[in-house]
């Protein structure tokens, strides 16, 4: 056959070539290149989750094999159960919170002519880390309202509708002619009569702490048919100054003091002392006793207890979503910009309101978009620790507690290194199916 094709003038078929890659490059030349990054991989990724898996299977020594112990131990453990019930409140709420705000936000700022600067504003909370955003939301929940300002303003809220007291510490002094009533009131030992005067002195206001608009006590004057007083406070500085159960010159009224007349356990008249303490009575109180009540004495109110127990989960959740809402926000305003805009146009033309434009169309072209933000953010809680470190106090980590903070205090904190490991397993566990999701969207993405 060869020698005939020879004779016949036809050249054999060449011998094939060695095969290289798409780019040309031989794959040996290829593996060399892709050496340093595969060694990199094996030593800070593949090393240390091996090295985890098997130390998820020995005690705390690391000498005795523990079987299945460690993995018991998170669902028996009441710190990781704690800690496993947060990271679900997590996962639920705060990509879903951080994405519908990111779609808020990126779609109503296309409509206003600073939509850029407000882009900006809100997604400047990425420019700072996680622990600098945590010392920064531990001072805005803190308790005091003069430091956290989450408490100044509800403080002022809840102050616009219920006026606060400006005696707390208030009460009767010396041979005074009041006494307890109960429930933090006080009344006057005996009844009072028309045209007397009435002292109801009472101590324990620091002189800097008196309403601003108090102003000099002054003795009140008897008048007919009325019962008139004076309520101030008894008590001037320096020793030997000032005499007791007597306005002096340089007491200061009770400005504000609701006084109440009470017979039989009914109240029959009230006033409000002036700025300078006096107040007046109709002779509908004749023979009633005198009682302050006690909301004149009720505590200041202080606002939340942002960073206790019941509410810590939720207030850190807060400060997670002032950082992340910019960052959805930006990807679904990418993702909007691409959104054909005939459709919405036409949707308008067919008579839909903006409402229904934006439920029936925006939404659901946006939907990739949405769930890639989603995910990305549902892998990202999963790991949380940082915030959670840093804002919850330690009267409240144990409420706070979430996987990641848990994998550490095992780890370091209380020297359990088997059951740390079993945790970073199981948070592994936990973040490959949602990875796996995002992989195959991506591909579809890209396929299309």
């Amino acid at each position: 056959m060869t020698s005939a094709a020879a004779a016949g003038g036809v050249k054999p078929p060449a011998a094939p070539k060695s095969r290289k890659s798409v780019t040309g490059t031989r794959r040996i030349v290829a593996a060399l290149f892709l050496l340093p990054a595969l060694v990199l991989l094996g030593a800070l990724v593949v090393y240390p989750i091996g090295y985890s898996v098997v130390r998820s299977f020995y005690d705390q020594s690391g000498d005795g094999f523990a079987g299945i112990d460690n993995y018991k131990a998170l669902f028996t453990d009441e710190g990781i159960r704690t800690a496993l019930k947060n990271n679900v409140i997590w996962v639920v709420f705060a990509p879903t919170v951080a994405t519908v705000l990111g779609l808020i936000f990126a779609v109503l700022t296309e409509r206003v002519r600073w939509g850029t600067a407000f882009k900006l504003v809100v997604f400047m909370p990425m420019a700072i880390s996680m622990l600098a955003a945590g010392i920064i939301f531990r001072l805005v929940y803190d308790q005091d309202p003069d430091k956290g300002v989450a408490n100044a303003v509800w403080v002022g809220v809840h102050d616009t509708f219920a006026q606060a007291s400006a005696f707390p510490k208030a009460h009767p002094g010396r041979e005074s002619p009041l006494e307890p009533a109960g429930g933090g009131a006080f009344i006057t030992k005996s009844p009072v009569r028309t045209g007397e005067t009435v002292l109801l002195p009472l101590v324990g206001v620091a002189p800097d702490l008196m309403p601003d608009d108090a102003k000099p006590a002054v003795a009140a004057k008897p008048e007919p048919d009325k019962i008139t007083g004076t309520t101030w406070q008894d008590f001037t500085r320096g020793e030997g100054v000032g005499t007791l159960n007597r306005v002096d010159p340089s007491e200061l009224g009770y400005a504000g003091m609701r006084i109440e007349a009470v017979k039989d356990g009914r109240v029959v008249a009230s006033a409000t002392a002036a700025d300078d303490g006096t107040f007046t009575l109709p002779a509908s109180a004749d023979g009633a006793q005198l009682r302050l009540p006690d909301s004149n004495f009720k505590e200041p109110y202080r606002g939340l207890d942002w960073l206790g127990p019941s509410l810590v989960t939720p207030a850190i959740i807060g400060a997670y979503i002032w950082m992340w809402a910019g960052f959805a926000m930006v990807l679904i305003a990418a993702g909007l910009a691409g959104v054909p805009r005939e459709l919405l146009e036409a949707a308008r033309v067919d008579g839909a309101t903006e409402w229904q434009v934006f439920r029936r169309v925006t939404v659901p072209l946006l939907a990739p978009v949405l769930a890639v933000v989603t995910v990305t953010l549902m892998i990202n809680v999963l790991k949380i620790f940082d915030l959670v470190f840093i804002i919850a106090p330690g009267s409240a980590q144990d409420d706070a507690n979430v996987l990641a903070l848990e994998l550490y205090r095992k780890g370091f904190s209380e020297d359990q290194p088997g059951i740390a490991s079993a945790i970073s397993m199981f948070l592994l566990l936990l973040v490959i199916p949602v990875m796996w999701f995002n992989v195959r969207r991506l591909r579809r993405e890209v396929r299309r």
